[in-house]
């Protein structure tokens, strides 16, 4: 299986790949300080065997943005040095920093953008980057990634909104000016040998933003540049963001922040095209940079096609492992069906936004981690009447309920349509569920399996099939037309 084989990345040795990109999780404190808790996040990831953790997002330097890692000051790196010493007495996983840097934003919607920063403050950018990827190397991480993704300063310049009209702007080339000097100056400040990739868009999503056409080209200058690799995101742009009056913006409440964190009625896999695009653009120009990319691929058979498929080297997996960080252990011990499965409901995205402390959704209520694994544990069983699941139509939605199973953490609906593929359409904790995307005249069939909060789940409840009568206004036959 080839998400289970080792990846050489410059002489970081990933045991598989599965990767965890960034995600803040909002457990450090004010100042930017490790805690316990974001340090057992990151253990925990370690305990499922992820190949490779890419802690969130840590600031260069001292602007407020709540609670969020720092690596600005040399004072941080006892603290990260006893995280990754922790990660790396849990396993083989390798362990790297996102490293980042972003403007000022203020409630009333104000945002400070790439033309407001003098050439001054462009040097101490540059030189910041440098010092922090050194301290990640002091800390003894594996290796660094650079966040040129999204909203931030690093991806503002990137994008094709960039107003600037000096030589950092106004071209592609100008465009490319700061990341270039950035990684020019780490070089200079860690060496050739310490691994430092880099996470970029393969879209922006937004108007006048650049596509995958300005992302090939992107990606090339990256790996002339020796980034060790490229992880690709999409969206999560201030420009379309959704402003609440008397908060900060947040980039991924408009179209392209739902690009980026797609919901459940999104494909699976929806930008693994892209990445194809991007990896064998580069591979035709001699680079053999490994690529990486997210987005709904928490699926192993998805994860595995997109690597069979030569769409990218690695794959990023963010809500898929905080509901089930024991994901590859469970793939690798052939336990597909243990695995707890993100229904995309984006209860974490929400938190993150509001700047609350992230956890999953399906975990049991008021657990800050994931649940410790233990195949040992009896899935739930269903009483007399095997879940006595019904359903009924109702206001144009097909509505289920069914009775409780013992031991339940949550339940996962399977929904077919006609004589497709039945499939998990949604996980809930309450014995009721909704569907709203039926369309009458086809056929539906449902059942319920319980689970325990380790993902044991139980056998099928009772099958229901709902054929919605059509309405009178539709003919009835192709041939009516």
């Amino acid at each position: 299986m080839k998400l289970l084989e080792p990846l050489d990345i410059q002489g970081m040795i990933l045991p598989n790949r599965i990767m965890v990109p960034a995600m803040v999780t909002r457990l450090a404190d004010e100042e930017g300080w490790v805690t316990k808790e974001i340090s057992d996040r990151y253990v925990r990831y370690a305990e499922g065997g992820v190949g490779l953790i890419v802690v969130e997002a840590m600031a260069i330097h001292h602007s407020n943005a709540g609670p969020l890692l720092r690596i600005s000051d040399d004072k941080f790196v006892p603290g990260l040095a006893e995280m990754v010493k922790r990660v790396h007495d849990t396993s083989n996983s390798m362990i790297i920093p996102q490293i980042i840097h972003f403007m000022k934003i203020a409630k009333s919607g104000w945002r400070q953008t790439v033309d407001m920063l003098s050439r001054e403050d462009i040097d101490r950018i540059v030189e910041q980057f440098g010092d922090a990827v050194a301290r990640a190397r002091e800390a003894g991480f594996d290796g660094a990634e650079l966040h040129s993704a999204h909203a931030y300063t690093l991806a503002s310049f990137l994008s094709r909104r960039n107003p600037r009209k000096d030589e950092y702007g106004g071209t592609l080339e100008g465009r490319l000016r700061l990341i270039g000097r950035v990684m020019e100056n780490v070089r200079r400040k860690v060496g050739p040998d310490f691994p430092v990739g880099i996470r970029i868009l393969s879209e922006e999503f937004i108007k006048d933003g650049y596509t995958v056409s300005d992302s090939k080209l992107i990606a090339l200058r990256l790996a002339q540049l020796g980034f060790a690799y490229i992880s690709l995101s999409v969206g999560g742009k201030f420009e379309d963001a959704e402003h609440v009056p008397g908060h900060v913006p947040y980039p991924y409440t408009g179209y392209s922040g739902d690009r980026c964190m797609p919901g459940a009625w999104y494909p699976a896999a929806l930008h693994a095209g892209l990445a194809g695009e991007i990896r064998e653009f580069i591979n035709s120009k001699g680079y053999d940079t490994p690529i990486a990319a997210a987005g709904k691929i928490s699926e192993p058979a998805d994860a595995e096609r997109v690597l069979a498929e030569g769409k990218m080297d690695f794959v990023g997996i963010a809500r898929g492992l905080l509901a089930d960080p024991d994901w590859v252990k469970k793939v690798r011990r052939g336990e597909n069906d243990r695995i707890i499965k993100c229904d995309y409901c984006n209860v974490c995205k929400h938190l993150d936004g509001t700047h609350n402390k992230v956890i999953c959704f399906l975990w049991p209520k008021g657990e800050m981690q994931a649940p410790a694994d233990d195949a040992s544990v009896a899935a739930p069983a269903w009483g007399t009447g095997h879940g006595n699941l019904r359903a009924k139509e109702e206001n144009g939605s097909i509505v289920l309920q069914w009775d409780k199973a013992p031991g339940t953490a949550r339940y996962d609906v399977y929904r077919a349509s006609d004589d497709g593929e039945i499939l998990v359409e949604d996980a809930v904790k309450v014995t009721r569920w909704v569907d709203p995307t039926i369309l009458a005249g086809m056929s539906y069939r449902y059942y319920v399996r319980a689970c325990s909060a380790t993902g044991q789940a139980s056998v099928p409840s009772n099958t229901v099939v709902v054929e919605p009568e059509v309405p009178s206004y539709v003919p009835q036959t192709a041939e009516a037309l």
